[in-house]
């Protein structure tokens, strides 16, 4: 991989780690913003990880471009030759396909959308050459998804497949954006999945709806009263499908504060998965179900 510095402006370098995104280069992202944060460089104002790149805002009254740059070109050498594994969380999320709220939204826009005739997830299925909405549904909920970014909006996490690139599910965003979509959509646009943590425009395909709130800027739900963004780079996403019934209960008990997430401390060793990823994505869900 070869990293490509620039600046923006006086204030801020731009590193991108990797034209394509990979885990490979989210690993090295993640060790040289890491790398920064601990060596607590004077200057350093902030940092911005992103799928496979961030950017560090720094003072130049404190440290110069140049000078930062060098310390960067430092920390890259240190994260080429850092262990690949971090101790992480996997995270049980519930997941209503084919719900009723964003039905109606998708069926409202579908003049944006590459084939109007269809819902978006019978779309998704079938340009993945998947057995239509349960095959599909098999396939985005049978393996677990690595959180590689959190932003864009706040609390929003993207998630990448944790398959080989062949299974991997790939789907265009729409043609032009919607200017709504529900709250907790289950979303993807490219390689890449989604939860919408507010409710807003839109452009990635819309499969289903989750009950669990990833973002409460009052810090009133229980399991985010400490922090009020739920996700963070790095959590590995186990999507559960659930039906009408019990999406109602989640939200119920989301509300009188008795809803708590299937959550397990884990490490993920990245050498491990490249080598056996079906064998390391059954050894996870050991992990997180306790067999």
């Amino acid at each position: 991989m070869k990293t490509r510095y620039s600046f923006g402006g006086d204030e801020h370098i731009f590193v991108e780690v990797d034209e394509e995104m990979s885990l490979e280069a989210f690993f090295k992202s993640l060790s040289m913003t890491t790398a920064v944060k601990e060596s607590k460089i004077k200057g350093v104002t902030e940092i911005c990880p992103a799928n496979a790149s961030f950017q560090i805002k720094f003072d130049p009254d404190v440290i110069k471009p140049d000078e930062m740059l060098a310390e960067l070109k430092r920390l890259e050498g240190a994260a080429e030759k850092a262990e690949s594994s971090i101790k992480t969380r996997i995270v049980e999320i519930p997941v209503l396909y084919n719900d009723p709220w964003t039905h109606e939204t998708l069926m409202r826009f579908r003049e944006r959308h590459q084939d109007p005739k269809s819902t978006d997830i019978e779309y998704a299925a079938r340009i993945n050459n998947l057995d239509g909405v349960d095959g599909f549904v098999k396939a985005h909920s049978g393996a677990p998804w690595f959180v590689s970014m959190v932003g864009f909006v706040a609390g929003l996490p993207f998630l990448y497949q944790m398959v080989d690139r062949k299974r991997q599910i790939e789907v265009p965003k729409y043609l032009r954006p919607r200017t709504d979509t529900p709250k907790l959509t289950v979303g993807h646009g490219g390689c890449f999945g989604c939860i919408y943590s507010v409710r807003g425009a839109g452009g990635y395909q819309m499969f289903g709806i989750t009950p669990m709130p990833i973002y409460d800027p009052q810090q009133k739900i229980k399991y985010l009263r400490d922090f009020m963004v739920f996700f963070r780079p790095g959590d590995i996403v186990k999507w559960k499908p659930i039906d009408r019934a019990a999406y109602d209960a989640a939200v119920a008990d989301v509300e009188t504060g008795k809803f708590t997430p299937l959550i397990r401390d884990v490490t993920f060793s990245l050498d491990e998965f490249q080598k056996d990823i079906d064998g390391t994505n059954k050894k996870l869900m050991g992990v997180l179900y306790g067999h």
